[in-house]
């Protein structure tokens, strides 16, 4: 006997009963029907392959490791190997409607000029990114003197892949030194809840993860 392969149709219900992160639940409800998208740094592909299933964009990705990759394109995803640090210049200017990066800025070894070439490339930009003036992170450091780790920092300080941490308020202050305009922010807590309480003021900065 043979199993059948499933049609586009199963493909899109399969895509759209993956649980996404709760920061991409978010991202994927901000991009646009049909626009062009490129996840940067894209993992085993979910994001996409929802935005393909729910919203017919035409999506690309990057993604660093071999893994991901190779789990990209066994669902029919269009993902290259490679380095957001080196590789996004070589992208033509507005290629895209919307260029994502999440959870992954403070992984890069350039994120400013990372932010600026994403800001070349898309008319819209998308980051997320762990907060570390997060509560936690300040309680660890001030009670224990130690590095902090946490749900959203779960690595120790020796084998971490993030070297540029930054809090919300951070963030911000190179938006606008970079003269981009924000016009969305979204705080969550370590468990995916948003937090009852504007985005971008000190409460926030203290009780985002």
């Amino acid at each position: 006997m043979t199993a059948a392969q499933p049609n586009e149709r199963e493909r899109a219900d399969a895509a759209r009963a993956v649980a996404l992160r709760p920061d991409l639940a978010i991202v994927a409800d901000w991009v646009e029907p049909g626009a062009r998208v490129l996840d940067i740094g894209c993992g085993d592909g979910a994001l996409l392959a929802h935005l393909a299933a729910t919203k017919g964009i035409d999506g690309r990705g990057i993604e660093i490791s071999q893994a991901g990759v190779s789990a990209c394109v066994r669902h029919g995803l269009s993902v290259i190997q490679g380095d957001a640090d080196t590789d996004l210049r070589h992208y033509p200017s507005d290629a895209f409607d919307f260029v994502i990066l999440s959870q992954t800025l403070q992984a890069t070894r350039e994120p400013r000029r990372v932010l600026i070439d994403m800001l070349r490339i898309g008319r819209c930009v998308i980051v997320s990114f762990p907060n570390f003036a997060h509560w936690r992170a300040r309680l660890q450091l001030l009670v224990r003197g130690r590095m902090p780790v946490t749900a959203t920092l779960a690595h120790a300080w020796f084998d971490t892949p993030n070297i540029h941490l930054c809090s919300i308020r951070d963030f911000t202050a190179l938006c606008g030194d970079l003269g981009a305009q924000v016009r969305r922010v979204v705080a969550l807590r370590g468990d995916g809840r948003r937090l009852p309480m504007p985005a971008r003021g000190a409460l926030a900065n203290l009780l985002a993860a």
